[in-house]
Parts: C-alpha cells; structure tokens; sequence
C-alpha cells in the first residue's frame, strides 16, 4: 500500500506541531536537509539547476515502473532542506498524482510567512520545477 501525498503531508504538519518556535522548526528542517541523501556528482549539471533560487539547487527526476523519483541537493543547509521536504512528499508518487497535488503543508506549518522573500520564490520555483518535469513525464507516458 502506497502511502499518498496527503498522508506525507499530514505527517510533515503532525512534526512540526510538537515544535513551540521557529528556531527548532528551523533546525528541524536543516535537520531534514543533513538525511537527504547526496545527489550524485553527474546530475549536478546546469541542466538540472532550479531556475529563480538564490542559492544552487539541483534536481533530477527519473520515471521508473510508473512512479516519478526525485532526487535533490543544494548548496544552502536551509534550503536543502526544504527541497528534502518537497522530495519527501512528492517522490515516489506517480506524474498524474503529483502534477494534480495541492502541497498545502508549506502554509499549514507556516513556513510562508517565516521565509525571505527570495527564499519563498526559490520554494515556489523548486514545487514548479518538479510539477513540470512530472508533467513532461505525463505526455510521455500519453503518448506511449
């Protein structure tokens, strides 16, 4: 049984509610960030850069059995961890699930108001890169 994107959600709100203020939100996700496992030195390529991120942030995605892979590293201990919380919610999941899913966590922990503003560009820029390479992955699979 496949756990959904909801459920991962649920469970992301539900580690962040045991946690009384930002500073430990803060270290829970570059926390996050130190378990992502590194992305391997070939996909650190410019092609697989995130486009409107201040810092570096790579992202490769691949499509095996149905299911869409993300893998993910960035330069930036904060902001690696968000994109582990992006990987952890949408990997695994198939094209059409993920290119459909409302990722309402991000607001839910309150994470929005307690980002910079490039910070939180760079966020909606590395949700949109993922949706749009599940997306390409979609097509294929439409037109296979």
């Amino acid at each position: 049984m496949n756990v959904s994107i909801d459920d991962i959600q649920k469970e992301i709100i539900e580690d962040f509610s045991i946690f009384d203020n930002w500073d430990d939100k803060y270290a829970y996700i570059i926390e996050c960030g130190k378990k992502l496992k590194p992305l391997a030195p070939e996909y650190k390529t410019e092609a697989n850069l995130v486009r409107g991120c201040q810092s570096q942030v790579w992202l490769h995605a691949e499509h095996k059995d149905g299911l869409v892979h993300f893998y993910a590293d960035s330069d930036a201990i904060i902001v690696k961890g968000l994109i582990s919380l992006l990987v952890r919610v949408l990997s695994g999941h198939t094209a059409e699930h993920i290119v459909k899913s409302d990722l309402y966590f991000i607001d839910k922990i309150g994470m929005q108001s307690h980002l910079s503003m490039t910070r939180s560009n760079g966020l909606a820029s590395m949700l949109k890169t993922m949706k749009v390479k599940a997306l390409l992955f979609l097509e294929q699979e439409k037109a296979n």
